[in-house]
Order: structure tokens, then C-alpha cells, then sequence
């Protein structure tokens, strides 16, 4: 029978309901068992690909081209499984699907209620990740316990318990404790009113784990199980790390994960946490800063950029340097050289995004990158903006821009493909989910993945003109990467004796970077910012990581 573990919060938002999901999930497949993940999100968007990464953060895009929320990241990362559209529901998603069942009759006129059809609904997307391929589910419920748009939800894993059997079900409440400067106590009141919320919903946690600045003392875990009924060894503290990757290691500490095996009645192996220790021992290690620049409109919301920044934190975990990220907003083209924000970059990223604002200041970051030998990487968009300052300042196409931006443009060096001019759904014409690219024998990205064909997930509308191909790959640029029918641009790229590290892509690779086996355009571009930082260039493919390889 497959386990189910949920995870909710109380107090305050951002405690780290999802960073602890995923820890328990990498501390439980260390121990052999097989887990998957989900996230359960109470608003009423049915996804967030049309949300302003202001509101979100980041939208993470699995394989199957699912558009979902920012936790899926730290699922992936954490447990190392590709998870598919099915591990994130919305509220909105929850009620489309009850409504267009109903104008099926598939209730056969019976009066549509939340009990029970929309927390069936629910059920009904927890029990989907219940395979024969799987042993432990792992549902992370967003929002705190409290909030009016978390009770179908709440109500939906409660009587989870008795569908499946109270055996098969553990419920994890992540709480508060803070510490009080003046009177130097911890308080454990925001905690016990917390889980009282949570019982008045008719859940009663197995464990709470405790989110605080330090320590909790056991005397303090006395008093919360008194309180609360939980045993003392289902009280976790987990206390602030250094790094977001001994979260693992910690709730371990804390034996966690032998609790949830105890009271699931799951197999009590031992965790195999070498090579997880070993990465904790790297991270630690790492001490020679690199300052990478992250050029972009959304940065006064690091959120916005996650996957990006833990991506470029593992290319220098795998190269030994500690990472420095100098956020800097493309809103001012002109301030950006101006002000010298540019200056003393060891190397520059320029992600991906929507809309016009801030494109002028991105294409003068990668025009500062190429003419100063700064190693750059550009993601989707930023592929796209290098396309646009290659052609204006290279190729002499003055005014060249993406359509999206100018749909007057003399020329249009990034636009729609020809079969999406006549889509009214624009959701129609995204190139969503895993794709395929052939890479050209002798680049720099076939030498950094070290194989011909390679699958990157996407995001994104328009794409490089081929009527502009020929010209941009006379004047220099290498296009190193394409679909297997040479229809779509995906890599381009500066020879190595032309710049110490230009590359650009039109995926998001960094969805599928993992903080013990970094992207290998990642590692590269780690590599190489790395040597600036020392004075010295590199030789691509020389001097690429091993692991890279």
C-alpha cells in the first residue's frame, strides 16, 4: 500500500513547508523507498503561466510541458525525480475540472457542492501519483492553516485518512518558533495556536517540525508535545542552515525520518547519505568567489529567478567556487554602463522573461559580455536578446528586434513561425515542455553534454527568423544547436579563440540542474567565470569540469 505524507503550515508564509518536503523526500529514497511529490496550491489560477513572477515567483515547467508552481524545483532537485504535470493542482484547475464534468452530467444533476465533490476532486489528484511505481506520496499543501482557500483542501486530506487507512497516512505541520531579543526566550505559543487551528479542521499532526533561528532545547519540545499531542520525538527542530542542502542532514540529525518510517511502518533501513554528505562538504569547501551578474526585470523578486541561481550555485559547487549574485535590473539600458554595474563581473546571465521592459538594458549587459570577454550565458529570452544585439551590432541590421517587442521592426530577426500567426489562444503557440536538439560536432555545447542529441524543456512563443540565419552565421555567430529538422534555432554560441565563454540557449536548462550533478552548461559557465575571477581565460572544451563531461 503506497504511504502519504502531508505537509502544512502555520504562522507565516515562507517557513519552508517546501524545502522540508523535499528534504524528508530525499532522506526517505536514501533509505531505498521510491517517492514522488506534489504540490497543492489554493489559488484560484488554473496554473501560474500567466501569473506576474511578481505574485509567484518563478513558474518551474516539467517535461510534459506542465506549467507549475515554484516548490516543484526544490521537489526535483532534492529527490532527483522528473515529475509531470499531475504533481501541482490549483484551486482553479480543481474547479474547471468539477465544472466541466458537470456540464457532462457527470453528477447526474445532482447539486455541485465542495463536500464532496470538490474535495473528491482533490482526492482524486492525490490518488493519481499512487502507482505501483511508487511507495511514499508526499502532498504539500500551500497557503497556512487559517486561510479561507486552504479548507477544501484541509477537509480533502482529512478524510484522506480514513479512505486509505490511518496506517498509510502522516501528517506534518510546519510551525513557528520564534525567539523574543529583549526577554531572550523562545516562544512556543504561535505553535500551540497553530496546531489548534489545525485540529479544529479535524487533523491532529504526527509531527511538527519547529522552524527557528537556533536550537530548540528538549525542555521546549516537552512542552510543545504536552500541549499539542505529539509525542517528543515527532517535535523536529529545524533550526536556520548555512545552506539550503543540510536541511536534509539536519532533520536527520533530528532522526525525522526514522520517526515518519516508525509510525508508517516502512522498512527501517539506513540511509545512504554519502553522496549528499559529500556535496554538504563541497559547499562547505567552496570559498573562492565569483561574482555572476543576473541581468534582469524581475530581480527585486529573487523568487522570480530561483532555478536559475541554485543552477549557476551548482556549476560553482562542481568548479569549488562559492557563487556571488550581483542582481541587477535591466530597467536603465543606459545606467547599467553608466553607473559601471557591469564592471568586475566575472561573468553575466541573462534569463528568461516576457514583455518589453527591461529588453534594452539585457541587450547592452550582452553586448558589454561579448565586447569585454565576460563569460555570458543566456536563457531563452536571453538567447533571443543576443540574437537581436548580434544582428544590430555585428551584422549592421540596424533596428533588428524580436516582434514581440516591435512589430515594426525593419528587421525581425526573432518572430513567430509561420503556423502561429493565425493562433487567437496565445497559450496555443507556447512551445511548452521537453524538446529535442541536435548539436553541432565541434561546439562548445557538444563538448560540455557530450552528446549529439539532448532534451531541454522550453518556454516560450517566438523564435530565431531563418530568413536571418545565413547572414548571422556569416558574420560569425555559430549556431551549435538545432531542432533535428534544422527548422528551430536552440544554441548558439562564440568560438573559443573569438570569446572565452558565449553561449545562449533557447531552453531553461536550469529546471533540470541538480545541486550533485550540475547542468553542464551550467558547470561550464561556472568554469569559465571562474578563470576570469583568476586573471586566466580558459580553453573550452580543455578546461571544462570533469563531471561536465
Amino acid at each position: 500500500m503506497v504511504k502519504h505524507v502531508f505537509v502544512t503550515g502555520g504562522v507565516a508564509s515562507s517557513l519552508g513547508k517546501g524545502l522540508t518536503a523535499s528534504s524528508l523526500g530525499r532522506l526517505l529514497k536514501s533509505r531505498g523507498l521510491r517517492v514522488t511529490m506534489q504540490k497543492l496550491d489554493p489559488y484560484i489560477n488554473v496554473d501560474p503561466g500567466t501569473m506576474n513572477p511578481f505574485e509567484h515567483g518563478e513558474v518551474f515547467v516539467t517535461d510534459d510541458g506542465g506549467e507549475t508552481d515554484l516548490d516543484l524545483g526544490h521537489y526535483e532537485r532534492f529527490v532527483d525525480v522528473a515529475l509531470s504535470r499531475k504533481s501541482n493542482a490549483t484551486t482553479g484547475s480543481i474547479y474547471q475540472a468539477v465544472l466541466a464534468k458537470e456540464r457532462r452530467g457527470a453528477y447526474l444533476g445532482n447539486t455541485v457542492q465542495v463536500i464532496p465533490h470538490i474535495t473528491n476532486e482533490i482526492k482524486d489528484r492525490i490518488s493519481a501519483l499512487a502507482t505501483d511505481d511508487v511507495d511514499v506520496v508526499i502532498t504539500e499543501v500551500g497557503g497556512t492553516v487559517g486561510d479561507i482557500e486552504i479548507l477544501p483542501f484541509l477537509e480533502a486530506i482529512r478524510q484522506f485518512k480514513k479512505d486509505v487507512g490511518a496506517d498509510n497516512v502522516f501528517y506534518i505541520h510546519v510551525t513557528l518558533v520564534p525567539f523574543i531579543g529583549p526577554s531572550a526566550e523562545q516562544k512556543t505559543k504561535p505553535t500551540q495556536h497553530s496546531v489548534t487551528e489545525l485540529r479544529s479542521r479535524g487533523i491532529q499532526p504526527d509531527a511538527i517540525v519547529c522552524r527557528s533561528d537556533r536550537a530548540i532545547p528538549y525542555r521546549l519540545k516537552e512542552k510543545i508535545s504536552a500541549l499539542c499531542d505529539v509525542p517528543v520525538a515527532g517535535i523536529v527542530t529545524a533550526a536556520d542552515a548555512e545552506s539550503l542542502y543540510e536541511i536534509p542532514l539536519v532533520l536527520h540529525e533530528e532522526g525525522f525520518d526514522d520517526y515518519v518510517c516508525k509510525v508508517l511502518h516502512l522498512e527501517q533501513h539506513e540511509p545512504d547519505l554519502t553522496e549528499w554528505n559529500a556535496l554538504v562538504r563541497k559547499v562547505r569547501a567552496a570559498n573562492a568567489e565569483v561574482r555572476i551578474g543576473l541581468v534582469g526585470k524581475y530581480v527585486q523578486l529573487p523568487d522570480a529567478y530561483l532555478s536559475v541561481v541554485e543552477a549557476v550555485k551548482h556549476g560553482g559547487i562542481d568548479c569549488g567556487s562559492k557563487i556571488i549574485i550581483d542582481w541587477i535590473a535591466a530597467d536603465e539600458a543606459e545606467g547599467l554602463l553608466a553607473e559601471g554595474r557591469l564592471s568586475g563581473l566575472d561573468g553575466i546571465v541573462v534569463p528568461g522573461g516576457f514583455g518589453v521592459r527591461g529588453i534594452e538594458g539585457k541587450i547592452t549587459a550582452i553586448t558589454y559580455a561579448r565586447e569585454h570577454g565576460v563569460p555570458f550565458l543566456g536563457l531563452c529570452l536571453g538567447m533571443q536578446c543576443a540574437v537581436v544585439e548580434y544582428a544590430r551590432n555585428v551584422c549592421g541590421y540596424g533596428g533588428a528586434n524580436s516582434t514581440e517587442f516591435d512589430t515594426r521592426t525593419p528587421h525581425p530577426v526573432i518572430d513567430l513561425m509561420d503556423e502561429q500567426r493565425d493562433v487567437v489562444d496565445m497559450g496555443g503557440t507556447m512551445r511548452l515542455g521537453s524538446w529535442p536538439a541536435r548539436l553541432a560536432e565541434d561546439s562548445i555545447v557538444r563538448a560540455l553534454y557530450g552528446d549529439e542529441v539532448v532534451y531541454e524543456r522550453h518556454r516560450h512563443r517566438y523564435e530565431v527568423n531563418n530568413n536571418y540565419r545565413a547572414k548571422l552565421e556569416e558574420m560569425g555567430l555559430v549556431l551549435s544547436g538545432t531542432s533535428p529538422d534544422s527548422r528551430l534555432v536552440e544554441f548558439i554560441e562564440l568560438p573559443s579563440e573569438v570569446h572565452p565563454f558565449f553561449v545562449a540557449t533557447q531552453a531553461h536548462p536550469e529546471f533540470k540542474s541538480r545541486p550533485d550533478r550540475a547542468h553542464p552548461l551550467f558547470a561550464g559557465f561556472a568554469a569559465a567565470a571562474k578563470f576570469r575571477a583568476e586573471g586566466r581565460r580558459p580553453h573550452i572544451p580543455l578546461d571544462i569540469p570533469a563531471s561536465a563531461e
